[in-house]
Formats: structure tokens, C-alpha cells, sequence
């Protein structure tokens, strides 16, 4: 076997690979890339899924992000139970035909009782007096201890949120991918597996915030059947540099290691400017079902008639009252912001009929996308909507990267709630603003240029010799990887 560390850059594309980025353009000239065709929808946990499987959502199952359970009558978003997604995963498949293979999972979605050898991954805790303690979960157990004597905490803060991404006193703005990759370098030092798994989530986070591009001006017209490539938004240059240096790192380790490298994403962010929010328009058709607590709505999914389950530029539409489908489906078509609308036939065509999938799947135009809101003021939206609440919210919520501009003083607001906290005291982190239109990149949709689509590169180039791959040959081609025979 040759040992193999893949390395996962979340938002890379081949559009943002050049001046900025000189690790890797380097390993762009000595290697090979392949455009991935994306995966349907381009989002993480899908995408994730296709490789580590070589199916489509149609047979291991994770049609998004998240979805809605029918049974449990309840959305459920970033599960994190490997058992979810069926189907032999790629260390199943190289430890059957090599017996002294291994694996480390580090940071990939869907770690938590994995048959991969060693793994890490996000977990807080949650004591029964309500409060949540950051931490992460390992495998095996003594890893946890062990890693975090060795690193320090996990910097969970940076993760997700407003504090993901950006510059704190605690060590700059890629402190979470620094950690990934100190990380991954720890794993191989103690434990040599033959398949590193390695998730650098850095670019995500202002692509999102900023859009990769400078908007394009709506007085220009352009004349070209294929209008030039927009500029590269001056706001995310340093976050290129920083995920540069901390990739550069790891190939220069992994080199001296004789592992081999590969780099891939998930999918490309594009530039929108239009929030879309399908619950409200299906509320003032009197088909979602609002429930009042304690003077706040949330949406009782289970009582709906017709509700979105949303997950960045893609919607499943789950349909209780089906004699409301052609007409949901005629509604949805007469949505400007709604590019196409798969039924049953296509959405076998797109890999994605599976049970876990909305009736209807609804997909926004190039630059719009969809919000989770169902309420019509703002007073009356659910607590969680004004925090960091991945779980609670029936929908993917890019507005939790900012912090609610109309707040004054908002690090003093966070420094009491965090005060409170300490002294036991119950208290809400209500810093999110209620403002979709803040958002300027999302992913989802297949991007039209595949200059925008992930990418797989390469320090093998025989074993990448065509142009483009799906995102279901991206398992095959690790494997070759790791079997083929030493150079």
C-alpha cells in the first residue's frame, strides 16, 4: 500500500488558485487537477458522502445537510451518527483487500461510530444543568486527553459562528484549520495510518460572509455569449494566503513523511445577492402550521400542510397534504429566485430519490438562495433564531457568521452573556442579526463555469490523466491511490 493524506480545503476551486496562493499553485504545476463535477447538492455532508461511498444520495441516504425525519416528525440537521449513511465506506472497502490498512477520520462530517481507526471531530457536552461545554470527541477515547495535552483545547469558537474566520486574541484568523492540521500531523507522527482524512474548513467561512468576487455592476452589459471572469474580491485575499501557508505546511510535512498528498473540495461558493424565503411565502398560502410558545412562533413541521426544509442554494419540500403537490410545484416555478423544480423523475435523474428527500426539490438561481424564515415580525421569532443554534433551526442559517450590526457595543454584550454564564446564571447569546440579506456567497446549485467547481489535485499525475471526474469517482480515485504500485 502507499499512504495517502487527503486533505479537504472546504470552497477551493480552480478560479481561486494563483497569486494568492502559492503553496498551491506549486502543487498545481507538479501535479495534476481535475475538476470534480459536483455533487447534487453541493454542500457538505452530500458531498462528503459521494466520496467516501462512490454512490449518490439516492443509496447511502444523506440527501443534504439535513432533512426532514418523517417518522420523528422532526427537521434534523449535522447529525453526526456514521450509521446514517449506508453503504461500504472507503475503509471498509481498502482494509477487506489489505488487512494492515488504517484510517484516521479527522474533522469529515459523520465521524461519530465509524469503522475508520482513528477519528475527531466536534462534540460539546451538554451537563444536565443546561449549560454546553465546548469540547470534541474522539476515537479511540485516549486520544481526546492525549491530543489536547499535546495541542491545547479545540478552538471551538472558531469553528462556526461570528468568531469563525476572523482575527481573535486567541492566535489569528485560521486558528481552527491551524489546529486541523497540527492535527493530522499529530496523527501521523503517533500512528502512521495509511488514509489521513483531513478537513481545513477556512475558506468557508468569508466566502460566505464576502462572496469570492467583486459583484458585477448591473449598468455594464456584455456582449460576449460568455461574459469575462469577475474579479476576485480583495476582502477574501488574506484568508486565500492563510489557508495557503497552512496547506503548504502540511504537503512539505507530508512529503518528508513519503505520504502521499491529495487535495480536494467539496464544492465552489458563488456571489448572491437575493435571500429567498420559501416558508414564508407557503405561510401566507395557509399551508405551514405556526405554534406559539411562550410568545414566540416556531414552525410544528409535523402539522404543516407544506414546509422547506433549506440548506444553502437547494430546498427539500416535504408535502403532508399531497393533493397540494401540482399546485405547490406551479408556485415554486412562478418564484422568480427559483431556477428548476425536480418531482419524482427528476430528482432519479439527479441521484437523489431517496425517502430522506423532500417530495419536491427546489433549486435557487445563480445568485440567490434560500433562508429558513417562516415568521412575518420580527418579534415574534423563536429565541434560537437570534443565536448560534445549528440544531434547533429548521434550516442551514449562513447569518449566524455575522454579528446583529445593529447592536452597540456587541463584544460587550457577548462579554456579559459569557459572565452570566460563568456565574451560573442561564442566559442567551443573542447576537445573531435577523438579516439574510447580509449573506453574499452560497453553494448548492451546480455552478455553470467549472472554474467554480471543486477540485481533486494531485502530486500522482499518472493517476489523474482526465480533465473531470464525478463526484462519485472521487472514492475510486483514492483508492488507486493507495493501491497502485509505488513509484
Amino acid at each position: 500500500m502507499n499512504r495517502l493524506a487527503v486533505i479537504n480545503v472546504v470552497g477551493l476551486t480552480e478560479g481561486l488558485i494563483g497569486e494568492h496562493t502559492p503553496a498551491l499553485s506549486a502543487f498545481r504545476r507538479r501535479g495534476a487537477l481535475a475538476h470534480i463535477a459536483p455533487a447534487f447538492p453541493a454542500v457538505t455532508c452530500t458531498a462528503q458522502s459521494n466520496y467516501l461511498t462512490g454512490t449518490p444520495p439516492a443509496r447511502h441516504g444523506i440527501v443534504g445537510n439535513g432533512w426532514y425525519d418523517r417518522e420523528a416528525a422532526e427537521v434534523r440537521f449535522w447529525k453526526q451518527s456514521n450509521h446514517l449513511v449506508g453503504g461500504e465506506k472507503i475503509w471498509d472497502v481498502l482494509r477487506a483487500r489489505e488487512p494492515g490498512f488504517t484510517c484516521a477520520q479527522l474533522f469529515w462530517w459523520f465521524n461519530m461510530y465509524s469503522r475508520a481507526d482513528y477519528s475527531l471531530t466536534p462534540r460539546p457536552l451538554y451537563p444536565a444543568d443546561g449549560r454546553k461545554v465546548f469540547d470534541i470527541h474522539a476515537w479511540p477515547y485516549e486520544v481526546r486527553p492525549a491530543i489536547k495535552r499535546d495541542l491545547g483545547e479545540f478552538p471551538f469558537f472558531g469553528f462556526w459562528g461570528p468568531a469563525a474566520g476572523v482575527k481573535s486574541p486567541a492566535g489569528g484568523p485560521a486558528v481552527v484549520s491551524r489546529w486541523i492540521a497540527e492535527a493530522a500531523k499529530w496523527m501521523e507522527e503517533k500512528h502512521h495510518p495509511t488514509l489521513n482524512l483531513v478537513y481545513l474548513p477556512h475558506l468557508d467561512y468569508n466566502l460566505q460572509r464576502h462572496g469570492p468576487f467583486v459583484p458585477a455592476d448591473p449598468a455594464l452589459t456584455c456582449s460576449p455569449a460568455r461574459p469575462p471572469r469577475p474579479a476576485l474580491n480583495p476582502a477574501i485575499e488574506p484568508d486565500l494566503q492563510a489557508i495557503d501557508a497552512i496547506v503548504g505546511d502540511l504537503i512539505t510535512f507530508f512529503d518528508r513523511q513519503n505520504v502521499r498528498v491529495v487535495l480536494l473540495s467539496e464544492y465552489g461558493i458563488n456571489n448572491v445577492s437575493r435571500p429567498v424565503a420559501l416558508n414564508r411565502i407557503f405561510r401566507q398560502h395557509g399551508w405551514l402550521a405556526i405554534k406559539d410558545e411562550l410568545g414566540r412562533e416556531t414552525l410544528d413541521a409535523g402539522a404543516s400542510r407544506v414546509f422547506a426544509v433549506v440548506d444553502h442554494q437547494v430546498a427539500h419540500i416535504y408535502v403532508n397534504d399531497p393533493s397540494l403537490t401540482d399546485e405547490v410545484r406551479r408556485l415554486l416555478g412562478s418564484i422568480p429566485s427559483v431556477d428548476r423544480v425536480l418531482g419524482p423523475v427528476e430528482k432519479a435523474a439527479a441521484g437523489s430519490d431517496h425517502p430522506r428527500a423532500g417530495d419536491l426539490i427546489a433549486v435557487a438561481a445563480e445568485e440567490a438562495w434560500f433562508s429558513y424564515y417562516y415568521w412575518l415580525d420580527d418579534a415574534r421569532a423563536p429565541d434560537f433564531a437570534r443565536t448560534v443554534d445549528i440544531h434547533r433551526k429548521p434550516g442551514y442559517d449562513p447569518a449566524e457568521l455575522f454579528l446583529d450590526p445593529r447592536l452597540r457595543l456587541p463584544r460587550l454584550k457577548i462579554a456579559r452573556r459569557l459572565l452570566q454564564k460563568k456565574l451560573g446564571f442561564r442566559m442567551l447569546m443573542d447576537v445573531i442579526p435577523l438579516d439574510a440579506s447580509l449573506v453574499k456567497g452560497s453553494h448548492g446549485r451546480i455552478p455553470a463555469d467549472p472554474l467554480d467547481w471543486p477540485v481533486f489535485l494531485t502530486n500522482q499525475p499518472r493517476l489523474m490523466t482526465v480533465p473531470q471526474i464525478e463526484s462519485t469517482d472521487v472514492f475510486h480515485a483514492l483508492i488507486r491511490h493507495v493501491l497502485r504500485e509505488k513509484d
